[in-house]
């Protein structure tokens, strides 16, 4: 077992800040494994520092003196992350001028760090498996099998056991990824170290730009703990630098701190996303989304119908006048609402206020009070159907909404996709394939 000397030295080399039991259990780890050759599979969430455990586990390996090389799987089109991955050779595509080594073989020997691993296509996880299990490749458009010595180290942020159950990832790739799990903990997993590491950036930034740097009164280090830092460390740094350059005050109290924290404390998904699964919502996709949206939306308008119903049995209608033909329409428009009921929606006799001069849609005399009785769907029943067979609108098209959505974000964000990715909650290779897919202008 890895002992506290041990672990206190990789803090110092690495500049890890922090003591939580979580931080120390992930070293201890990654420790343990880096002298062997295993696979290690990292979770944990994005901004959480990921990446600089792939480097501890690199430096303190035999490769130490090999080629180390970090790459977000998430960042490559899905067209070309073969090629990126394993090469290519000339004339194998369009633009394949010459031939072109891959990530696998200029690594040989070294270590080669997947971020974002669910992110891969189907097609380039089995290359991977093949690599893992061989170290055999084929470059893009070759039948030449070529050897390679490298050892991978994967992270993702999301579930793959849900992944592989959701058809998204294969099942024996996860299993051989998942040789040594190592969990990175969140920011708010790790209590007093969130401002140990606020201190910690204020003074690097101060020291940079010199000035003071700013200093946490008792309760506005409470405050930043209890804090949930959706976008962990890195949220955390923003955070710091923008008080040490903006505040004139280099004592910082809760009610100044709390200007600089998010109001929102999510992560910048829609909240109707949360809950879903069983409140697992680490693997969900934009088409994911906006099934749930829309599905709340039909619920929704179905409230809706219903206490109009209710305000039309009781007769307050608000003065607007109601003839034959409009209730008539109302009884198509609140089929189904209430699917188990055995009685009418509207009632058998329906009394509506007088009809403005000229409604020429009379098809029964006033009474005596000024009212016009509506007989005719005295012993009407309405058929009781499923809400799903409601009228269908091309407006909820799935499809339209979603070309929408990613055209709107584009033109937000001035057509940055990185940024426009960013607000969608998807991979820039995913928007660039939805942008593809929908033929959507991209300036």
């Amino acid at each position: 077992m890895t002992n506290n000397t041990e672990i206190q030295s990789v803090k110092n080399r690495f500049g890890i800040i922090g003591n939580a039991p979580p931080l120390n259990h992930a070293l201890s780890v990654a420790i343990q494994v880096a002298p062997t050759d295993l696979t290690v599979l990292i979770n944990g969430e994005s901004g959480s520092g990921k990446e600089s455990f792939s480097k501890i586990i690199h430096a303190l390996s035999s490769r130490k003196h090999g080629p180390f090389i970090a790459i977000n799987c998430g960042a490559i089109p899905e067209g070309t992350i073969d090629s990126e991955l394993f090469g290519h050779v000339k004339g194998s595509f369009t633009g394949a001028i010459d031939d072109r080594k891959g990530y696998f073989e200029t690594t040989n020997s070294g270590t080669i760090f997947l971020d974002e691993i669910a992110e891969l296509p189907i097609g380039t996880q089995a290359r991977l498996l093949r690599v893992l299990e061989n170290g055999e490749f084929i470059p893009v458009g070759s039948s030449k099998v070529k050897k390679t010595d490298v050892r991978v180290v994967a992270a993702t942020n999301v579930n793959l056991l849900e992944a592989v159950e959701r058809g998204r990832f294969r099942e024996d790739l996860y299993y051989r990824l998942n040789t040594v799990p190592l969990y990175v903990p969140a920011l708010r997993e790790r209590g007093y170290d969130i401002e140990l590491l606020f201190r910690k950036f204020s003074a690097d930034f101060a020291e940079k730009n010199r000035i003071r740097p700013v200093e946490l009164t008792e309760s506005a280090g409470q405050l930043l703990m209890n804090f949930r830092f959706p976008g962990n460390i890195r949220q955390l740094k923003n955070i710091a630098e923008q008080i040490t350059i903006l505040e004139v005050e280099r004592l910082v109290s809760a009610e100044i701190l709390a200007k600089y924290l998010p109001r929102d404390q999510s992560s910048g998904l829609p909240a109707l996303l949360k809950g879903l699964n069983g409140g697992n919502d680490s693997n969900f996709s934009e088409r994911d989304l906006l099934y749930k949206v829309l599905f709340d939306m039909r619920k929704d308008m179905t409230d809706l119908k219903k206490l109009v119903l209710s305000l039309l049995q009781s007769g307050h209608t608000g003065g607007v006048p109601l003839g034959p033909d409009i209730v008539q329409q109302h009884q198509d428009l609140f089929n189904g609402i209430h699917k188990d009921d055995s009685v009418a929606l509207i009632p058998p006799t329906v009394y509506a206020p007088p009809q403005p001069i000229g409604y020429q849609n009379y098809h029964q005399p006033a009474n005596n009070q000024g009212f016009i009785k509506i007989d005719s769907l005295q012993d009407d029943r309405l058929n009781i159907e499923d809400i799903s067979h409601e009228t269908e609108d091309n407006s909820y098209s799935l499809e339209k909404q979603e070309k929408e959505m990613i055209a709107r974000a584009l033109k937000k964000n001035n057509f940055k996709r990185k940024y426009a990715a960013l607000d969608l909650g998807i991979s820039e290779r995913t928007l660039y394939r939805k942008i593809k897919q929908y033929d959507i202008e991209d300036e």
